[in-house]
């Protein structure tokens, strides 16, 4: 392999095949997606440099709605134009829509998820141990002199210890990098930290001094063609919906979409509220077990919101009771699309002013600071996982520990590739499944 020139661009057909793979495989939340777009974008296939990875991450970071698909969605954009930001955004979520239909209609018909449960057992650590090894490696880029790594740090204990909600961590660290720019540029200029990523992986196809895409450039008269088409399309879609259930989850999950600030968790709550107490779409139960679902299978977590529409219309039986399972389908695509379409709005709108400010350092300080952040809530994130997988009922889970123990090694040593550890971890879990009842 040839490090010293970009690789060739690939072709649409293999970019497309590239973003339909990692929809069915991209477990972990925005933190092991993230991880496995690095591993492959960044690392092994080179279409893009470290720099220009992490700087349309940190802009990602600041928006409200799923960070991980965002950043699809962006580089994509930047790859194909339109297209491609289309093709990435939607087959990272398409995936996870129709295995999160399928095991809800298998959870409402059967009342139980017993059925995926031991395959579930096994891959819950195998998260645990990819989230901790996505800290670990972008830390390793990110985190290049002691005042980013003490950010880190206090990121974390701010998150883990103080509570303190994410948005704000973003606020203080942007504002901190802003004004370590003018006391000391070189804590914060993004070369002193990203530069290594030729050295490391090679020249990219987007690299750090790639020129910006024509496509890419930003233009007035693109930006408020995007934003009409946008809102026309929410618009008509949502007006066609005559179905007063759809029509409500319509404008309920577009609300949505636009205060997830701070990822799934912060939401979480806001989703609660209108679900189960304000429509009465699923019981209190019915979310929780929605939330373990979205937890363990591929997509965005916030895709918890196709478990909520699947359910809600199936309770409501908005196409009578002989057609439950078109009704499920329908309320989970509505859920979906109406979460997700301010997303690629937030990138086709932003993304080309993004792109002319990597060479500022007034733009380009604050997001470096961001990226410190993040880790440090990342940590906290594999915390979360790792107690929620690890310990139960005041006693270790041994088995659980030793899976996800072996799977950061795998990861880590002998750098397996992540859908092979999935994988691995899943049959695992079925095993031990099928020993308990015997």
């Amino acid at each position: 392999m040839n490090l010293t020139h970009p690789p060739t661009k690939p072709s649409f057909f293999q970019f497309f095949i590239y973003w339909l793979k990692l929809g069915f495989i991209s477990f972990g939340g925005p933190a092991g997606q993230i991880s496995m777009m690095h591993q492959a974008l960044v690392e092994d296939k080179r279409w893009i440099s470290e720099h220009r990875f992490l700087h349309a991450l940190n802009f990602t970071m600041v928006l409200p709605g799923p960070e991980a698909q965002q950043l699809a969605t962006y580089i994509g954009w930047l790859m194909f134009g339109i297209r491609g930001g289309l093709v990435a955004g939607v087959l990272f979520v398409l995936p996870s829509l129709f295995i999160l239909s399928t095991l809800t209609w298998i959870y409402l018909t059967y009342g139980t998820l017993n059925e995926v449960a031991g395959i579930l057992y096994g891959i819950k650590p195998a998260v645990t141990a990819i989230v901790l090894f996505a800290a670990y490696r972008i830390g390793s880029k990110a985190l290049s002199n002691p005042v980013l790594k003490v950010l880190a740090v206090l990121a974390f204990i701010a998150i883990y210890q103080f509570h303190i909600p994410f948005p704000y961590i973003v606020v203080i660290a942007a504002s901190i990098g802003f004004l370590g720019a003018k006391l000391s540029p070189n804590t914060f200029t993004v070369g002193a930290h990203h530069g290594g990523s030729k050295n490391s992986y090679g020249v990219a196809l987007i690299d750090d001094h790639t020129p910006i895409p024509d496509h890419a450039k930003f233009k007035w008269s693109n930006f408020f063609s995007f934003l009409i088409i946008g809102v026309v399309l929410g618009s008509v879609v949502l007006s066609l919906l005559d179905n007063k259930v759809l029509h409500d989850m319509g404008e309920f999950f577009t609300k949505a979409a636009l205060v997830t600030f701070g990822g799934a968790y912060a939401v979480l709550p806001y989703i609660y509220q209108g679900g189960v107490e304000q429509y009465h779409w699923l019981s209190a139960t019915q979310m929780m077990d929605g939330l373990a679902l979205g937890e363990t299978t591929p997509g965005p977590l916030i895709m918890v919101v196709a478990f909520v529409g699947f359910v809600g219309a199936t309770v409501k039986e908005i196409f009578g009771a002989e057609s439950m399972l078109l009704a499920g389908f329908a309320g989970a695509s509505v859920a979906t699309f109406f979460t997700f379409l301010p997303s690629f709005l937030f990138i086709f709108l932003g993304a080309p002013g993004i792109e002319a400010t990597r060479g500022d350092l007034k733009f380009s300080a604050p997001l470096s600071a961001v990226t410190a952040a993040v880790v440090g809530v990342i940590v906290n994130l594999a915390v979360f996982f790792a107690l929620a997988t690890l310990y139960h009922n005041q006693q270790i889970d041994w088995i659980a520990t030793a899976i996800t123990i072996v799977a950061f090694i795998a990861l880590f040593r002998f750098k397996i590739g992540i859908m092979s550890v999935i994988a691995v971890s899943g049959l695992i879990g079925l095993g031990v499944s099928i020993l308990q009842t015997i």
